[in-house]
């Protein structure tokens, strides 16, 4: 039965809707209550180390420019303890799973709908040029970017079977929602598969990133799938392979999509063709 903001069928109390969103809305204004209470306890230690900085410097010779000034504090107090870069490990194991199946094919023309292009599209220009449809504005010109800001729900503009290419990775979970600016739309997410279906040309290649796990919206930051949802509203495609992230990060490469086991939000990597 689904959520009613005011019908008698699932009502929730003010008090319980305000404690179950209110730490999450905090932390999606840029408020995370856990961060600040790490520099509160973190910051003594900054202290310290800036008086100890500050007295050991050099005041004369070569070192003079790096001597301690208070209005060049800039207190970073979460690295400590931290692993060697922190990785947000979907995205680095997805964008390199596409870049190397887009390389191995080597297609004349690519196409990306919606990646990110600090990740997946920065990885495809080291070696190939790129055309990107996104809804968000490019503000600024990229080497190798051909750049068309547009809602890709439909891909009117592309003639059926004229990509031999296409890419979309953490993108389709964000149609129809809103977030982005686009019309609110619980079926977009169909509508721009069956777009990029009617696109691909035969033979070529077709590229997906999305969550995957128990099926559900997480309004309005995106939606998980069931892997076989995803297959299924792609009956004119084939699937070439299908590799996963977990929810630990662990990749797992090559496998078949009912092999996932039970996951809460991981990321299904689907190759098709048609």
């Amino acid at each position: 039965m689904p959520f009613e903001w005011c019908g008698k069928s699932k009502r929730m109390k003010p008090s319980v809707l305000t404690l179950s969103v209110l730490p999450r809305a905090l932390e999606v204004a840029g408020i995370d209550i856990r961060r600040a209470a790490k520099f509160a306890y973190r910051l003594p230690r900054f202290i310290q180390d800036a008086i100890t900085y500050s007295r050991t410097a050099g005041r004369s010779g070569p070192d003079k420019d790096f001597e301690l000034r208070i209005k060049n504090l800039r207190p970073l107090l979460h690295d400590r303890g931290e692993t060697s870069g922190p990785i947000s490990w979907q995205y680095f194991y997805q964008d390199i799973w596409a870049a190397r199946r887009v390389f191995a094919n080597a297609p004349a023309l690519h196409l990306d709908i919606g990646s990110r292009l600090d990740g997946f599209v920065s990885h495809l220009l080291v070696f190939r040029d790129v055309s990107v449809v996104d809804i968000r504005p490019l503000p600024r010109d990229i080497p190798g970017v051909t750049f068309r800001q547009a809602d890709a729900t439909t891909l009117a503009s592309i003639p059926t079977d004229s990509v031999e290419s296409i890419s979309s990775l953490h993108a389709i979970e964000h149609f129809g929602l809103g977030r982005y600016g686009d019309p609110v739309n619980p079926q977009a997410w169909r509508i721009v598969l069956q777009a990029l279906e009617r696109v691909l040309k035969p033979g070529g290649r077709l590229y997906l990133g999305v969550p995957i796990g128990q099926q559900r919206v997480m309004f309005n930051a995106h939606r998980i799938f069931a892997a076989r949802s995803i297959i299924d509203a792609l009956p004119k495609l084939q699937l070439v392979s299908f590799s996963y992230i977990d929810d630990e990060g662990r990749f797992h490469g090559d496998t078949r999509p009912g092999a996932t086991g039970t996951l809460d939000n991981g990321c299904g990597l689907f190759e098709l063709t048609k």
